[in-house]
């Protein structure tokens, strides 16, 4: 009698090895593609803390579903976050490898993309990927900035808050537009902010604040040595009026020192 696994193999999936993992498109221009690293980069430190941690990535392929062919295969995501996996270098994103595919994602607009990360993406994100999360954002017009959440199955529009941001229900952060300069570049970004209003920092912002915090200490110890060194001469004026005074009595044929 022949076995069923002999008479049928099952073909494993390919892993993220055997996948493509590259193509020659590139993003759109170098705000995107800052954008789109300063995103990762904030939220990588918060990721670490997480209990139960979390990946986030980018500009990578996103494998969901085995039906996908190579010229007609997904590009992944602009930034996608998935929460509750091991952290560690992925060269793509397979979904029955790793058990579970991204939470939250976020297209970065441009004039050629905007369209279909709208329209196309966004189906794609809600009924096949099933991202919890959607959003987009223009980083040369940030008023263009939608968030959607998960709903019976369908996407609904995030309401932004009175400061114009959007609640992220997933990862309990906000996103968040704040005008600034990352790497040199000078711009409205778009920031993670935590539940203490707190914008995520890149490591730029976290150098420049150690660099501030030790320029305080310094200017610290600096008004410590000025105190100190007031001090000293406060302490000097008062042994010489001492002095003068126990003079001017001794003149008089007064010992200061004698008892009264």
């Amino acid at each position: 009698m022949i076995a069923m696994s002999d008479a049928y193999p099952v073909t494993p999936p390919p892993t993220q090895d055997e996948l493509p993992w590259e193509d020659d498109q590139n993003m759109e221009s170098e705000r995107h593609r800052l954008q789109m690293e300063l995103l990762i980069e904030t939220l990588q430190p918060w990721l670490r803390q997480r209990t139960g941690g979390g990946y986030v990535g980018g500009n990578m392929f996103v494998y969901f579903s085995l039906a996908q062919i190579r010229r007609q295969d997904f590009r992944g995501p602009d930034v996608f976050v998935v929460l509750d996996v091991p952290p560690g270098e992925r060269k793509c994103w397979v979904v029955w490898e790793e058990g579970k595919g991204p939470d939250v994602v976020i297209e970065l607009l441009s004039a050629s993309t905007a369209e279909d990360d709208k329209t196309r993406k966004k189906q794609v994100y809600q009924s096949q990927l099933r991202a919890a999360e959607y959003y987009w954002y223009d980083p040369f017009e940030p008023e263009d900035f939608a968030g959607f959440a998960m709903q019976a199955g369908s996407y609904v529009p995030l309401q932004p808050d009175a400061g114009g941001d959007l609640h992220s229900p997933t990862l309990g952060l906000r996103l968040t537009r704040r005008a600034g300069s990352y790497r040199g570049t000078e711009a409205v970004w778009l920031r993670w902010l935590d539940d203490e209003d707190r914008v995520l920092p890149s490591s730029e912002e976290l150098a420049v604040s150690a660099e501030q915090r030790a320029d305080s200490a310094e200017q610290r110890a600096d008004s410590a040595e000025q105190r100190a060194d007031s001090a000293e001469q406060r302490a000097a004026v008062e042994r010489e009026r001492a002095e003068r005074l126990v003079a001017r009595l001794r003149a008089l044929g007064v010992d200061p020192e004698a008892d009264s």
